[in-house]
């Protein structure tokens, strides 16, 4: 019976949680804490933090979390098929709708023009990551990082990944020195 409330849970909370991750974090705190009683509030509070540390989507690592607490690694992955279902299900309903219907001049229409709008919220979210990096490591250092990074990235087409590793290498090494 725990395997099917740990698998529900998280379907319901996900399925109904329009917007993704940060809209479902309010619907699995009431299935996890209100309705089964899976933790307490500062628990789930707690929980939600450390989450928030780690990479990754958020509503994944809750219902990890959850799940293994309540299950072990059996509800870990009952959890998470739940929470990860209603967005496979949808994706691949939606998919199959539009390759279906590819020629269309109204998909055609639909799939080409959001593209600018993406565009757009990526360039947003790429303000707000700079407006944040500012206001912690400053101006200078945040410039210094992003053109060595692009220029690593896009001429000497080192993998992201990599960048990413030695930005946390710089921020752990290089960076207290300054700061302290």
């Amino acid at each position: 019976m725990i395997y099917w409330d740990l698998f529900w849970a998280f379907f319901v909370a996900n399925i109904l949680g329009y917007g993704g991750g940060p809209a479902t974090i309010p619907l699995t705190q009431q299935q996890v804490v209100d309705h089964y009683g899976w933790m307490t509030n500062t628990e789930f509070v707690d929980m939600l933090a450390v989450a928030n540390a780690l990479p990754g989507p958020i509503a994944t690592k809750i219902a990890a979390f959850a799940g293994y607490q309540e299950a072990g690694w059996l509800g870990l992955i009952v959890a998470s098929i739940g929470t990860i279902a209603p967005s496979a299900i949808a994706i691949i309903v939606l998919l199959k709708i539009l390759n279906q219907f590819k020629q269309s001049p109204v998909v055609k229409g639909m799939t080409m023009l959001v593209q600018p709008v993406i565009a757009v919220m990526m360039i947003q979210l790429t303000w707000q990551f700079s407006s944040v990096s500012f206001d912690s490591i400053g101006i200078w250092q945040s410039v210094f990082i992003g053109l060595i990074a692009l220029v690593a990235m896009v001429w000497w087409k080192i993998h992201p990944a990599i960048m990413i590793v030695a930005a946390f290498i710089y921020g752990g090494v290089v960076l207290p020195h300054f700061m302290a």
